[in-house]
């Protein structure tokens, strides 16, 4: 098999696993780890770059005496 078979191969086993409702396919489509891996920490590269989140940090109306 070439690189473009084995390609649309995997592709279509997710997508079979995504369309038969697994918890495997499940993983696949919210972009999480699918192989039981912890998620509560060290998941970075499977779900991307961290999302800011407003509020969060140093509050604003305290300020450093």
């Amino acid at each position: 098999r070439v690189e473009g078979d084995l390609r649309r191969e995997v592709q279509s086993n997710i997508r079979r696993l995504i369309d038969i409702g697994s918890v495997r396919g499940l993983r696949h489509k919210r972009n999480l780890p699918v192989r039981g891996q912890r998620t509560k920490t060290n998941a970075r590269t499977r779900r991307g770059t961290k999302k800011t989140v407003a509020g969060r940090g140093q509050r604003r109306g305290m300020s450093k005496k």
